[in-house]
């Protein structure tokens, strides 16, 4: 008998990833969406799997909604992927980001405790909530510090799922994922701003590409990767938390170096009174300059995650590598940008 799973937050790049995984798997898909954005589906539709998911309106700050439809679908599975997700707004929304990331989950999870306790639930935790970190590499008994409201929402729920697993017996498990990047991640997001940046330039719509923190250190893996690992947590005969990462770190400089060698750029770096900025070796263009309004006011410098847990129990592993991840990035902004499309 199939399976029926709900995914919020599925028009993300993780949304789109995960619905396409579990339709190869003879899932029912329901993704629930914002109403606002319940119509922004080019994730879905790139990945081919637009019109194979049943896309219902879901917003996690309204509890009578989320009841009803948890209550109408009756999933076996939910995966809560919607959130306010990029760090450096949460410092500009805080409330908002904390009424989200932090109780929408809980009204799933009571939700769930009221309607039917045996459905499975994952909640999409973060690396961010190690912030500070307090040990190197960061696992899953790694003591948390985080350092936006992001990451502070994140913790919050993250205990909450923590909490209702322990107090109600649901199947209610945390990913604690580590950064993850596909051609289909917003260009909000560093790595796109990057690599649809150099697109951008190398066809001629855009002068220069301005950045923030440059040696900053990121554990960065390919999403497709990673929501097999979502898949399998709650596979798992019984709930639990775990780390997903590649275990490897990776500097912004470098990943702006990959990228720009993979569009045709040969980057030399330079100090200046007003800066740093990277010029390309064949023509002299200056490509990237720093802007410290890029910088954001708590820095998180190194995160790298422990994988062990996971590949031990559950058999996952991250299998795109670093290097073929930026390729693959820059390549799809390389054709987008080429083709006339919009970037997204």
């Amino acid at each position: 008998m199939s399976k029926t799973a709900l995914i919020t937050g599925i028009t993300g790049q993780d949304g789109a990833y995960l619905a396409k995984l579990l339709l190869a798997k003879g899932y029912k898909v329901y993704g629930g969406a914002r109403r606002s954005s319940s119509s922004n589906t080019w994730r879905l539709a790139e990945l081919g799997v637009e019109r194979d998911v049943e896309l219902i309106d879901f917003e996690l700050t309204e509890m009578g909604n989320v009841d009803r439809e948890i209550d109408r679908i009756r999933p076996d599975e939910i995966y809560n992927l919607g959130a306010q997700s990029f760090v450096r707004s949460s410092f500009e929304y805080p409330i908002y980001t904390v009424e989200t990331n932090t109780l929408g989950p809980v009204r799933i999870l009571e939700s769930i405790r009221r309607v039917d306790p045996r459905i499975r639930f994952y909640q999409a935790s973060t690396s961010e909530m190690f912030g500070k970190v307090q040990e190197t590499p960061q696992t899953e008994r790694t003591p948390f510090y985080p350092r936006s409201p992001y990451g502070i929402s994140k913790l919050h729920a993250h205990w909450f799922t923590v909490n209702y697993r322990e107090s109600y017996g649901i199947h209610a498990s945390s990913g604690i994922l580590f950064n993850h990047e596909s051609p289909l991640r917003g260009r909000e997001f560093v790595s796109r701003k990057i690599t649809s940046g150099f697109a951008l330039i190398k066809h001629g719509k855009l002068d220069v590409l301005t950045m923030g923190n440059l040696d900053a250190m990121r554990d960065w893996g390919f999403a497709g990767d990673y929501v097999e690992g979502m898949w399998r947590i709650l596979q798992a005969p019984a709930a639990d938390d775990y780390v997903l990462a590649t275990g490897d770190t990776h500097t912004v400089r470098q990943l702006v170096e990959l990228a720009g060698a993979a569009l045709g750029f040969a980057l030399a770096w330079e100090r200046k009174d007003e800066g740093e900025t990277a010029v390309d070796r064949k023509t002299g263009q200056v490509l990237i300059r720093i802007d410290r309004r890029h910088f954001r006011p708590a820095e998180v410098s190194t995160l790298v995650g422990q994988p062990q847990k996971a590949a031990q129990q559950l058999g996952w592993q991250c299998r795109v590598k670093f290097d073929e991840l930026v390729a693959m990035m820059a390549e799809a902004d390389d054709r987008r940008v080429r083709d006339g499309l919009v970037l997204l």
